[in-house]
């Protein structure tokens, strides 16, 4: 992978990590007559969508031509059970970071980022400290996890030769069973009495959107670069997120640990791709 196409899928994969985290955390502390849309039901939606958008993408590689299509879905899926079943375990991880993301923007910084309660008065120091552990543990929880899943997904797509969007496919198909499974052990009692789709506006399309379009640009990032490279891609978000939170939302104060992990941060990703030029033998004179 020229180094050209290495930095114009992280300046992607930034752009699209900040805007999701940015976006959603907007649309679960915003305030609204009815029911909050439900982050289960989302993460679902947002692998649907990215399986249609694969199909489309295997489609117009096929030429346009839907016996292709269909051919191509048979033999490298339907054919190739054991090879779909791989995909199941990081498929289960990565809902479960979906979801841990969710949890994670509405607990950490309370002031920001927690649900008012009308039903009771809480201390607000013990209800801080409290979200700010739950939040915590969250991103604990998905950073360890994404890591095994995106090595694990990194070696299925490099020692195959099965197209990146196939492979999405079927990371989204599992993504979606593991989802409404989700759905129907956490939030099964919310969906019947107020539907699937309760809650959903234009902003809450806008994240689902991004989300799945997430999962677009990690699996192409992973596949024609490497995980490290999405790693330091989310790194860099956290920090253009958090600045933006400061100037523009005014809703953040950095501390001096925050800069020094933002000057550690932008001095591994330089290192990570600098390549230094070797050096020839000096000749005898």
């Amino acid at each position: 992978m020229s180094t050209n196409l290495k930095y114009l899928s992280l300046g992607i994969l930034v752009f699209q990590t900040t805007s999701l985290v940015l976006t959603m955390r907007y649309s679960r502390t915003l305030k609204e007559e009815g029911p909050r849309y439900l982050s289960s039901t989302a993460v679902v939606v947002a692998e649907l969508l990215k399986i249609m958008a694969c199909i489309l993408l295997v489609y117009k590689d096929s030429k346009c031509s839907l016996r292709a299509l269909n051919r191509i879905l048979h033999d490298e899926i339907l054919n190739k059970p054991m090879e779909t079943l791989k995909l199941a375990i990081p498929s289960g991880i990565y809902t479960l970071q979906n979801n841990l993301l969710y949890v994670a923007l509405s607990n950490l910084d309370a002031a920001t980022y927690q649900w008012p309660s009308d039903s009771q008065e809480l201390d607000s120091k013990e209800l801080s400290a409290g979200s700010q552990f739950v939040g915590l543990m969250a991103v604990l929880t998905a950073c360890f996890s994404s890591g095994f899943a995106g090595v694990y997904f990194e070696k299925i797509l490099k020692e195959t030769k099965q197209s990146v969007w196939i492979r999405n496919i079927q990371l989204g198909f599992f993504g979606s069973i593991f989802g409404l499974m989700g759905v129907y052990i956490y939030d099964g009692e919310l969906v019947s009495k107020n539907g699937f789709f309760q809650g959903y506006n234009r902003l809450t399309w806008i994240v689902v959107i991004l989300q799945a379009l997430g999962g677009l640009v990690i699996a192409a990032v992973i596949k024609y670069a490497d995980n490290i490279l999405k790693g330091f891609a989310t790194s860099l978000s956290i920090i253009l997120s958090t600045l933006i939170s400061y100037f523009w939302l005014q809703d953040f104060v950095p501390t001096s640990v925050f800069f020094l992990g933002a000057i550690l941060v932008i001095t591994a990703t330089f290192l990570y791709g600098y390549d230094p030029k070797p050096t020839g033998n000096p000749t005898k004179a």
